[in-house]
């Protein structure tokens, strides 16, 4: 079974990169390709204006944007963006995860900063676009795959508060590796007492780079206290749990899997979703509720919480040892990531690179 949407592609012309690397060149990059550290030889590019609405889908080499300094995105910050991956099955086709969801939320995200929303088909149809120009860019083997980014930015030329009335769709793509690529290993995060992620009526739920801008400082506060990720809690309380600076949460305890609400400051991470259904396929009941800090300090040190884990795209899962703060640390920063942690990160994996049975029809073939 294998996700399906029934809707016309649009038409899109074909610009072949006239300087693409050789294979030689792109064999040495695949061989250790990190993570968006190297990208394709194409991109694609698709307008928007008011009055003529999306038009010039096209496939083009990769290369600079060519833009006004007085372009909207530079001073209003109208941007957004998805990410999601490409695998390479072992019999050689190419699939990725339940894009439709990526579509939807880049709708959302559109919505909510003003900006055009794509039609589900358009953001599909990209996505096959950029897998049948730069296939070869593809990695197999292990955890490799093709990192795809679509974004949209507002490139009207204006100065003024106001949505602007020009916008442009892109996916790039990257090819990458192992993100643990000593293996999966459970991580220490900092929480974030001074600064907050988002609050209430802002973009929290919205995939825009303004969330994570913010998060970039905290992050650096993080890693100056031997912390991997940062930790947010809600912006009105100071006492709940939010998200991680680009991932979601999740907490075992018993046969229960406890995550935070997403309440419009959460991201609804795709990852997120599929583990909360897996979960439940295996007998967990799973809760979707506020969850506080002093609630995940006192599980700890009770032995309610027996595992904490963090999810996204990149990662897939992390397992999470111990948090840190100003003036505290629960957890012990040598704990080894937990059964259930790893069980459904490897169910999880194994479902997106082919190695298990779709049973929800979230796959979706790019490369026919």
């Amino acid at each position: 079974m294998t996700l399906t949407v029934a809707a016309a592609a649009p038409a899109f012309s074909r610009l072949p990169s006239s300087s693409p690397l050789s294979a030689e060149e792109r064999d040495a990059i695949l061989a250790e390709p990190g993570f968006g550290r190297h990208f394709t030889d194409h991109m694609v590019a698709i307008d928007w204006t008011e009055d003529a609405g999306w038009h010039d889908a096209r496939v083009q080499p990769y290369g600079p944007l060519q833009m006004d300094p007085a372009s909207a995105v530079l001073h209003y910050a109208q941007e957004i963006f998805e990410g999601l991956k490409a695998y390479r099955h072992a019999d050689g086709s190419v699939w990725t995860f339940r894009p439709d969801m990526n579509a939807r939320r880049f709708q959302r995200s559109a919505r909510r900063l003003a900006l055009p929303e794509l039609p589900v088909e358009d953001f599909l149809a990209s996505l096959s676009e950029i897998v049948a120009a730069d296939a070869a860019w593809i990695p197999t083997g292990g955890e490799h795959s093709l990192y795809l980014r679509p974004f949209m930015i507002a490139n009207e030329t204006f100065l003024g508060v106001r949505p602007a009335c020009r916008a442009a769709y892109f996916v790039i793509a990257s090819p990458a590796g192992p993100y643990f690529s000593g293996g999966v290993t459970p991580v220490s995060i900092w929480l974030s007492t001074e600064f907050s992620r988002a609050g209430r009526g802002g973009t929290g739920a919205a995939k825009c780079g303004g969330n994570y801008a913010a998060s970039l400082l905290p992050q650096e506060e993080a890693a100056a206290n031997g912390c991997s990720q940062v930790l947010f809690l809600d912006a009105e309380s100071g006492r709940h749990v939010d998200e991680l600076g680009g991932m979601n949460v999740f907490f075992v305890m018993g046969d229960r899997l406890v995550t935070p609400a997403t309440s419009g400051s959460i991201l609804e991470g795709v990852t997120r979703d599929s583990v909360i259904q897996l979960a439940r396929d295996r007998g967990l009941v799973v809760q979707e509720r506020d969850f506080t800090l002093d609630e995940w300090r006192d599980g700890v040190e009770s032995g309610r919480i027996t595992e904490v884990f963090a999810c996204g795209t990149a990662a897939v899962i992390t397992p999470i040892a111990q948090v840190k703060g100003p003036d505290f640390a629960f957890g012990e920063a040598d704990a080894p990531a937990g059964e259930v942690t790893m069980s459904l990160r490897q169910e999880l994996t194994d479902i997106q690179y082919g190695r298990a049975e779709d049973r929800h029809g979230w796959l979706y073939r790019l490369d026919s």
